[in-house]
């Protein structure tokens, strides 16, 4: 059962039903860490080699054994699960197809972090997926799998309760301090670090967030042990991930594989290739914040995280987005940048304000109002942008930006005029200018 978590489950029927799930062996993941101390349980999730599957890659058991010990105020766990990121969409395959080894995930978490409540945040537009996990966690609470049930089911006196959220819908409630804002019924602003979560989270009180997909991953891991599950994919990077591949490729989807997979498998072999048999322009590895990759450069490319490092840029959520050979990447460059102006905040001015120059910046480039000095701009807003916020939507919103320039700058080049008549140059204020306000601008 366990030698591929996500997607070959699914292809047993209605595994969504927790008599199904329990038929295929599942909870007996969870059976098995009631044997074990709290501190052997992330003694074996740091051994297995597990990193977070939502973006950041942090080692998991590392960031369990954050969490204080004893029982003198209440702890929390809170389940990400605000897949708003364009390019990314496993989460929500979990959610459907195998919401209950999520469930039992969750048990262990939080059995071995000593924590009685737990959140699932699921992203506010996935109206279908909420109930959908609502359903399974109904269905657990039903059959005393989670809950005061668990003591008669699975026996000891741990339990824990199960809260699924909807969220706020907004991409910024994917950052996990903006979660636990948004959970609390706040406004989703990110948070100041520190205090870290595991020192001072929800209401307050020690919290853990990791990913849907991490802690879906964990059952597996204490059923094969954790040497036979770091013995799966890339050294430094272990296990399987959920690739969602989208783009120009025959055949899109959400596909399991190991970590370090070639990525020419994934798009040729596992995905059917460039419609058309045309070449690949350009890659996004990883989800639309990602830098790009050009599609000369992809092959003998691993999609693990140290192998993309080198490369300068990362997997992130895994979700890779395919570019042929007639993509225009100014029209991509200014759709992900409108879409993170429209995304953020607004609460650190960097971005708040940068993302706003860049879409303006890249609007004038796309519609030929620019001149080469409006990409040196472009690229300079961006690096101001970069590091300089309290949480990471302004490196996402940059990234891209300066990676689309660093690796085509010839194609935006290409749509810039030698030089731009007055009348235009305060068009990036979004007005035009008056002789009034050209003498003040060129002063």
């Amino acid at each position: 059962m366990y030698t591929s978590p996500h997607l070959v489950l699914p292809k047993i029927a209605d595994l969504h039903k927790a008599d199904v799930y329990i038929a295929n062996g599942g909870y007996n993941a969870y059976r098995k860490v009631l044997s074990m101390t709290p501190d052997a349980v992330i003694d074996e999730v740091k051994r297995s080699g597990l990193r977070g599957r939502g973006g950041a890659c942090f080692p998991t058991g590392l960031k369990w054994s954050f969490m204080p010990k004893g029982n003198d105020k209440p702890k929390y766990l809170a389940i990400n699960g605000d897949e708003s990121e364009p390019g990314s969409f496993k989460d929500r395959q979990i959610f459907e197809y195998n919401p209950h080894q999520l469930i039992e995930g969750i048990l262990i978490a939080g059995y071995a972090m000593n924590i009685k409540m737990a959140f699932i945040y699921i992203r506010g537009e996935y109206h279908a997926w909420v109930d959908m996990m609502q359903a399974a966690v109904d269905e657990a609470y039903a059959k005393g799998l989670i809950g005061e049930g668990m003591k008669k089911t699975f026996g000891g006196e741990y339990t824990i309760d199960i809260v699924v959220h909807k969220g706020a819908g907004a991409y910024i409630c994917g950052e996990e301090t903006s979660l636990m804002n948004s959970l609390e019924g706040d406004r989703a602003y990110p948070r100041y670090k520190p205090p870290f979560p595991a020192n001072k989270g929800l209401w307050g009180m020690p919290t853990t967030i990791n990913n849907v997909e991490t802690i879906a991953t964990v059952p597996p891991i204490i059923a094969m042990g954790a040497e036979a599950y770091s013995q799966i994919g890339a050294p430094g990077h272990s296990g399987t991930i959920l690739y969602g591949v989208s783009g120009h490729v025959n055949k899109p989807g959400v596909f399991e594989l190991p970590t370090g997979t070639l990525l020419t498998d994934i798009i040729n072999n596992v995905c059917g290739g460039v419609p058309g048999g045309k070449k690949v322009k350009a890659i996004i590895p990883g989800g639309s914040s990602m830098p790009p990759m050009r599609g000369d450069e992809i092959e003998g490319v691993r999609m693990d995280e140290e192998s993309l490092k080198k490369l300068g840029t990362h997997i992130g959520t895994a979700g890779i987005m395919v570019m042929d050979e007639d993509t225009d990447v100014v029209a991509v460059t200014l759709r992900i940048a409108r879409f993170y102006h429209h995304e953020s905040c607004g609460q650190c001015t960097p971005c708040r304000e940068g993302c706003g120059w860049m879409e303006k910046v890249l609007h004038r480039i796309e519609h030929g109002e620019a001149t080469s000095s409006d990409i040196d701009l472009l690229y300079s807003v961006a690096s101001n942008i970069e590091g300089n916020t309290i949480c990471a939507l302004g490196d996402a919103a940059a990234w891209p930006v300066k990676g689309f320039i660093e690796k085509f700058r010839d194609e935006f080049e290409a749509r810039c005029r030698p030089s731009r008549s007055l009348v235009s140059l305060n068009v990036v204020h979004g007005r035009r200018a008056t002789a009034s306000t050209l003498v003040k601008t060129l002063a």
